[in-house]
């Protein structure tokens, strides 16, 4: 499941030399362990601004939990201290932002920031990279030029076409194996779930809650199935179909992609007054596919060609909160042949230095789970979907997940959810949700004990603490006190919220409106 790279405030910090060992067995250190702080807390490095009134850390854990006593690595953290008196104090609340590969390290200060102040008071809010991932040591990288611009059209025009994206993606593979071939058979999302109960542990807490977003819910709901007992409250938001882990899971994403990029054509036709495009959303679909062949002759600024316009533009199917810009630079450059802004929209949001968080997508999703090895299989999935419509997004998926036909690893079978014995987690869906589709959450609802709220017609992914009260009053509830919507029959979901409008470009800025508008989570 492609991994939205649109994110500004998720940078990843050097932590310098802080350390600590971590006693942590093969299942994690136990309960009895906890009750001491053992972590060794400093400032946070500057520059970024929810990371400003945070502590940061290292702390180490086994690479293979198989030999605890063995070779360590160590997990970047950081925490925003509670405030409330001790009397409200309710322990530690880890945060995730999906990917897998996304920094959430700057998650302590975000989910401070998101949260109602007096519940964010009442917890420790723990931010942490992944194992592998950003401030992490090491860091995977195997390829930091893989994305540069210009790179092949991501829909095969031929068979050499294709042949040299195959040749492309084995290679990044191999890359890896070459360069980190001891860490990728230990990046399963069991060994972050285990790395999580290590820090649990050294934080001297006997349970954790968690606030998980994105692919950051089946890292939650591995944890609940390892751990369930260790489950203090758990917010699951925007989930993963964990039937579909992780192959199948892709040619959903493919369909949904295709329906919400309609969708966003339809906006923009309704406002055709504003942007000139078409008044229909097949008209302006028409005109976007005439400018993907004419990048494909003549890259924007060098830089912007069919797969770059392409991954810009997914923007818009993750969030409505992103129609307003991709739009107005589409209109820009097809109506006045000016491409500034779509290659500002390219530069600040899709480029990106390292290859850091698509190599740890990768070498998680491929030791998690089995893939197809015969290319032949990828081939006939794509080429079906795409002859029955499926455009946008098909082959662009195809090659964000390729090396995993090649990975040095191979994963699985993948874990079998199963909560029994945890404390009841809120679980929240939006019903267009084009990256986590809607199933997955009445799939997650069945397998873990839980309470199930649905936004309906929402079509950004993991929209909490993103401005809908109704979704964000109930979060807050839950946190505070535990408190739960009343459980309905059935496997649908026990509450609804309404999603808010679509924005209206006419009037002011759309984007002021919403508490995370400057960062956009990690996303499967």
């Amino acid at each position: 499941m492609k991994r939205l790279v649109l994110t500004t405030a998720a940078v990843s910090l050097g932590l310098g030399s802080l350390a600590l060992a971590v006693p942590a067995g093969a299942q994690g250190v136990t309960a009895a362990a906890a009750g001491k702080d053992s972590v060794a807390w400093a400032a946070c490095p500057p520059g970024n601004p929810y990371l400003a009134k945070a502590q940061c850390a290292q702390v180490q854990v086994p690479l293979d939990y198989g030999q605890p006593g063995g070779k360590k690595i160590s997990v970047a953290i950081s925490r925003v201290k509670h405030t409330a008196p001790a009397s409200q104090y309710k322990g530690v609340l880890f945060g995730n932002p999906g990917g897998p590969g996304g920094s959430g390290l700057y998650l302590s200060g975000g989910l401070a920031a998101w949260l109602a102040p007096e519940i964010a008071a009442k917890y420790d809010i723990i931010g942490f990279d992944p194992r592998g991932v950003g401030a992490s040591k090491p860091a995977l990288t195997c390829d930091p030029h893989y994305s540069d611009p210009v790179r092949p059209d991501y829909v095969p025009g031929s068979v050499k076409e294709e042949a040299a994206w195959v040749a492309k993606s084995a290679k990044y593979a191999q890359d890896c194996g070459r360069k980190f071939g001891r860490l990728l058979p230990h990046l399963r999302t069991t060994d972050v779930a285990r790395d999580l109960d290590g820090i649990r542990a050294a934080l001297g807490q006997s349970k954790l809650s968690y606030y998980g977003f994105s692919y950051g819910t089946y890292l939650g709901a591995t944890y609940s199935t390892l751990f369930p007992k260790r489950v203090g409250r758990m917010v699951l938001d925007g989930n993963v179909d964990v039937r579909g882990v992780w192959y199948d899971a892709n040619l959903e994403q493919d369909k949904a992609f295709e329906r919400n990029i309609k969708l966003y054509f339809g906006w923009i036709a309704k406002y055709d007054s504003v942007y000139h495009l078409g008044t229909s959303g097949s008209a302006v679909e028409q005109n976007y596919y005439k400018l993907l062949a004419k990048v494909k002759k003549a890259p924007l600024a060098g830089k912007v060609g069919p797969a770059e316009l392409t991954d810009t533009m997914l923007n818009a199917g993750y969030s409505v909160g992103w129609y307003k810009r991709p739009a107005e630079a589409l209109a820009d450059e097809i109506n006045n042949g000016k491409a500034d802004k779509l290659v500002a929209l390219y530069d600040d949001y899709i480029a990106s230095a390292d290859d850091n968080g698509f190599a740890v997508y990768l070498g998680v999703q491929g030791a998690d789970a089995r893939w197809p090895r015969d290319w032949s299989t990828w081939h006939r999935d794509a080429v079906k979907l795409y002859d029955s419509g499926i455009k946008f997004e098909t082959w662009g998926n195809v090659w964000f997940n390729a090396p995993e036909a090649f990975w040095p690893v191979k994963g699985g079978p993948a874990l079998k959810i199963n909560g029994k014995g945890m404390s009841p987690a809120l679980l929240v869906q939006s019903t267009l949700d084009a990256a986590t589709p809607y199933p997955g959450g009445v799939e997650m609802h069945k397998l873990l004990p839980s309470r199930l709220i649905a936004e309906i017609g929402g079509k950004t992914h993991a929209n909490t603490l993103n401005g809908n009260t109704c979704l964000d009053d109930k979060v807050n509830a839950y946190l505070n006190t535990g408190a739960l919507p009343a459980a309905r029959p059935g496997s649908g979901p026990d509450a609804t919220c309404s999603a808010l409008p679509d924005p209206n470009p006419t009037a002011a800025s759309t984007m002021a409106t919403s508490p995370r508008a400057d960062v956009v989570l990690g996303r499967p």
